[in-house]
């Protein structure tokens, strides 16, 4: 059963293609804009050109990437580097727990696929679109997933490739990383739509704001587990004052 009975498969997936593509559509800026940041900073940090393209293609995290380029550039050992990058992702676990029975069905090389691919953005689409859908694992709901999925990978790859062509050619003093994040808040703050959401928003800056001394990147994983509880609660707590 899908989402729109009354379409045939193929209306159907096109439908969800191109609803998907419209809604990542203005998030590709945010995402060129950090992926150019990356590859400049891969290379500005003393990895090769090799070695760089060699990270975005493999690691395609750019909150993990930044947090081991200065722990490379330091000489730090391996496991460091490793553990760095883990305890930066280990918001994914919260991504994949609330996507799992949307594609539980699926082989798990494909399953593997998804993971790989999947992001902040690509979650923060699709989960207040479908997350209090009745049937999970639909059709039009993995489509619409690809057509998020697959955009915001192209968009990062060409523009990380791009800053590592480009990173011994940018001075130093170029402020690229305040770019990103004006690109990123111009992206985030039309989110901000509903009451739950602003209280997400809200409790999430908090946490990070505090929690910023906090070593390797932890208060990031904090403000994503504290910004999903206060949503949930907001959302809850909203609900029940409703007449």
């Amino acid at each position: 059963m899908s989402d729109s009975p009354n379409l045939s498969l193929q209306a159907e997936r096109k439908k969800a293609i191109r609803e998907g593509l419209m809604a990542v559509r203005p998030a590709l800026v945010a995402t060129f804009t950090w992926g150019l940041v990356t590859g400049v900073a891969m290379v500005k940090s003393g990895l090769t050109e090799n070695a760089a393209i060699a990270m975005t293609l493999l690691v395609y995290a750019g909150s993990a990437q930044l947090t081991s380029l200065p722990l490379i550039a330091s000489g730090a050992p391996l496991w460091l580097i490793f553990a760095a990058g883990l305890i930066v992702n280990l918001r994914f676990l919260i991504f994949s727990a609330a996507l799992q029975p949307y594609f539980r069905d699926l082989p798990w090389f494909k399953r593997f696929s998804y993971g790989y691919f999947t992001t902040d953005m690509s979650f923060v689409l699709f989960m207040p679109r479908f997350g209090d859908a009745t049937q999970k694992g639909t059709y039009y709901q993995r489509w619409f997933f690809l057509s998020t999925i697959t955009p915001g990978w192209l968009a990062w790859q060409s523009s990380s490739l791009l800053g590592i062509m480009l990173g011994t050619f940018v001075p130093t003093s170029w402020a690229l990383d305040f770019a990103a994040v004006l690109a990123l808040m111009a992206i985030t703050i039309p989110l901000a739509n509903s009451r739950p959401m602003l209280v997400a928003m809200l409790a999430a800056g908090v946490t990070a704001w505090v929690a910023q001394p906090l070593p390797l990147r932890l208060g990031l994983l904090a403000a994503v587990v504290v910004g999903i509880v206060a949503g949930i609660w907001a959302e809850k707590s909203f609900k029940k004052a409703r007449p």
